[in-house]
C-alpha cells in the first residue's frame, strides 16, 4: 500500500543522538510517517534503545509502529506497550544495526481511539569488533588478529609476510644456504666432541651403579 499522509525525513551523521516521535512527550498525530537515516563511520555500528514507548496495538503492529532495518534486512517492527505473542514492544531490549546505518521509520495510521504519546529512543556508535567477524567462513585474519576503536588490522608469525590482501600471511621454506651451519646437521660434531660425550655417559653410568 502506498502511504499518502504527511512524510518527512531526517538525516543523522552524529555519533550519538536522540530521536522523538512527532510531538514527544505529547499525542503524536494521525496519517504521520517520519524516517531518520542514522549513518556513523565505517568500523562502528549503530545501538539503540527506547527511554518510552506507547504506540497503538494492532495485530503485527500493521497499523502504528516504528520499524528498525538496517544492512537490507529489518531488525525489528514495534508497536503497544508491552510485548505480545504476536508483537514485539522493546522493553529494556538494545537493538544494533548490521553495518554503520541504522534506518528509523515511525508511522501512525489514519485515526487511533485512545491517545498515544509515542516514543523516545537514543542512539550511540559503537565500535565493530571486526576480529570476532568471518568472511567467507573464515577468520578475518589468517594469523593474528588486532581490533582498535573504528579498525583492525592483521598480522604474521615470524618468517611469514601478510599478503597485498592485508589478511593473508604467505611464506616460504628456507632453503639450505639460508639455515645457519649448526642446525642443518645438529648431530654431526668433531672427534673430541664425541670422545667428551661418551665419557660422559660413562661416568654418569658409573654414578648409577654407585647409587
Amino acid at each position: 500500500m502506498l502511504y499518502s499522509g504527511a512524510s518527512s525525513s531526517i538525516v543523522l551523521q552524529k555519533m550519538y543522538g536522540r530521536i522523538t516521535s512527532p510531538n514527544f512527550p505529547n499525542v503524536y498525530p494521525n496519517h504521520k510517517e517520519r524516517i531518520w537515516n542514522i549513518t556513523v563511520p565505517k568500523g562502528y555500528s549503530v545501538r539503540m534503545y527506547f527511554t518510552h514507548f506507547n504506540l497503538e496495538l494492532s495485530y503485527l503492529c500493521e497499523y502504528d509502529y516504528v520499524k528498525l532495518s538496517s544492512g537490507g534486512r529489518t531488525l525489528a517492527t514495534l508497536c503497544g506497550k508491552d510485548s505480545t505473542d504476536t508483537e514485539e514492544a522493546p522493553g529494556n531490549k538494545t537493538y544494533i544495526s548490521v553495518d554503520n546505518n541504522l534506518t528509523v521509520v515511525f508511522r501512525s495510521d489514519y485515526s487511533n481511539e485512545k491517545p498515544f504519546t509515542g516514543f523516545e529512543a537514543f542512539y550511540a556508535a559503537e565500535d565493530i569488533d571486526e576480529c570476532k567477524q568471518l568472511f567467507d567462513g573464515e577468520p578475518l585474519c589468517n594469523h593474528h588478529c588486532h581490533n582498535y576503536v573504528g579498525g583492525y588490522y592483521c598480522s604474521c608469525r615470524i618468517s611469514y609476510t601478510l599478503h597485498e590482501n592485508k589478511r593473508t600471511c604467505t611464506g616460504e621454506l628456507l632453503l639450505d644456504q639460508e639455515i645457519p651451519p649448526y642446525l642443518q646437521h645438529p648431530l654431526k660434531s668433531s672427534p673430541g666432541t664425541s670422545i667428551v660425550i661418551k665419557a660422559s655417559v660413562f661416568c654418569c653410568f658409573q654414578c648409577f651403579l654407585c647409587a
